[in-house]
């Protein structure tokens, strides 16, 4: 009988090891994705532009040694070491996930960077101390893909004709996009700012026009808001050609050398292109 007890708080003793081994204090990663690590881990967060901000937020459960859960275990979340000339805000305080801005220099050159992080429980009230880990993320200006539809568009002078730009954001950062076109003479067409989070894809419309006919091949020009470095153009084609009511209003702007009789007639014409202008 006493061989039967031993035997089973052996048994107990190992299971709660066990359990000790499989569980412990973690960070719950949740953006720019999900991920957990663990006391002196490491993650790729991916790539940013120079210039670029972009965010990491953890959740503040975690667990201790024992399992013990804790729904606000960590505070605070600290970028401990960083490259020079980056700027740094770290998360506020009590929240139920942390988040810190990091924004890289503008003149960072291309290539893969160090991060050092520390997830704390303020005071060690919970007695699960900091957890420390390394972030690593690439910089470059290639974050994003994009495209337009269509590649030519037909239209009559003055009249706005839309084309689609898709963009699409493999980088971290959520900086806003600005598109804009250029090329088309006597138009000066208006920046818009758009915004494609970051490993999404997301359309825009925007408008394109010419006021005088003729074939242009106009620039569709995307850049992040807070890098200009980080940018790419595509041409297209824009062509223009004078629409039926245009050739009417025309006939009243000059003096045809035509018979009297057919006169009513481009009055007729004049007219119709006239209310075409209102």
């Amino acid at each position: 009988m006493l061989r039967s007890v031993v035997l089973i708080g052996l048994f107990a003793l190992l299971a709660l090891g066990s359990v000790s081994f499989a569980t412990g204090t973690y960070v719950n990663i949740t953006e720019p994705y999900n991920a957990t690590v663990t006391n002196n881990g490491s993650i790729y967060l991916g790539k940013a532009g120079p210039g670029q901000t972009f965010s990491i937020t953890i959740s503040a459960l975690t667990t201790n040694s024992t399992g013990a859960v804790f729904g606000r275990g960590w505070n605070k979340l600290v970028v401990t070491s960083y490259p020079k000339g980056w700027i740094v805000k770290n998360s506020a305080l009590y929240r139920s996930t942390l988040t810190t801005d990091i924004t890289p220099s503008p003149e960072a050159s291309n290539g893969t960077y160090k991060l050092a992080l520390s997830a704390v429980n303020i005071g060690n009230y919970s007695k699960i101390g900091s957890l420390s880990f390394v972030a690593y993320v690439n910089i470059t200006p290639n974050v994003f893909r994009m495209s337009i539809a269509p590649e030519k568009v037909y239209g009559s002078p003055g009249e706005p004709k839309s084309i689609t730009v898709t963009i699409n954001n493999t980088g971290v950062s959520d900086s806003p996009f600005v598109i804009n076109v250029s090329g088309i003479q006597g138009v000066q067409l208006q920046p818009e700012t758009v915004i494609a989070l970051h490993h999404t894809s997301e359309t825009f419309k925007y408008a394109i026009f010419a006021r005088t006919p003729g074939q242009y091949a106009p620039m569709v020009n995307v850049s992040s808001l807070e890098s200009p470095l980080v940018r790419k153009s595509v041409s297209i084609k824009l062509d223009i050609k004078p629409s039926l009511l245009d050739d009417y209003y025309a006939i009243g702007q000059g003096s045809p050398i035509f018979p009297i009789i057919y006169e009513p007639s481009y009055v007729l014409m004049y007219v119709i292109g006239l209310l075409s202008k209102l």
